[in-house]
């Protein structure tokens, strides 16, 4: 399924997302900075992307970590996923994380994160006093791997 999202570029280095291949989910976000950008270990820088988003009422656009960066270079986004909500008109920007023990340097027009655009459902929360008993109940964190 395709369609259209109006983008407006920002910074005149801005380049528009792209798709790695037919089938890829995530459109690539590049960086739009002027000069190279070091991120030292343990730190995070915030990168333009140069470009705001007019992104339909119900859906949003989740920015997620590139894998090779992430594995190979140990540079993610900061919020392991960014959420760009349809109302949103400013600059898509990615706090970019060095999870490394080595500087990681970005360089101009660098492939930096990728967004993906998914409807979304938003919920009415009610206040109740009472849940639905399920065979899980209160098992929390690994408790359903026990068996």
């Amino acid at each position: 399924m395709k369609f259209d999202i109006r983008i407006k570029k920002l910074r005149d280095n801005a380049v528009i997302p792209t798709y790695g291949s037919d089938f890829a989910a995530g459109a690539d976000l590049y960086a739009a900075v002027d000069e190279p950008v070091t991120v030292e270990a343990g730190e995070t820088k915030f990168i333009p992307t140069g470009l705001a988003f007019e992104i339909p009422e119900g859906y949003a656009g989740f920015v997620y970590a590139r894998s090779g960066m992430a594995s190979k270079r140990n540079l993610a986004p900061a919020n392991k996923v960014g959420v760009i909500d349809s109302d949103y008109r400013g600059e898509v920007m990615t706090a970019l994380h060095n999870h490394g023990k080595e500087p990681q340097t970005v360089e101009p027009g660098e492939r930096i994160a990728q967004m993906v655009i998914a409807p979304y459902i938003t919920a009415n929360f009610i206040l109740s006093d009472s849940l639905d008993d399920t065979e899980r109940g209160e098992g929390g964190f690994g408790s359903t791997g026990r068996r």
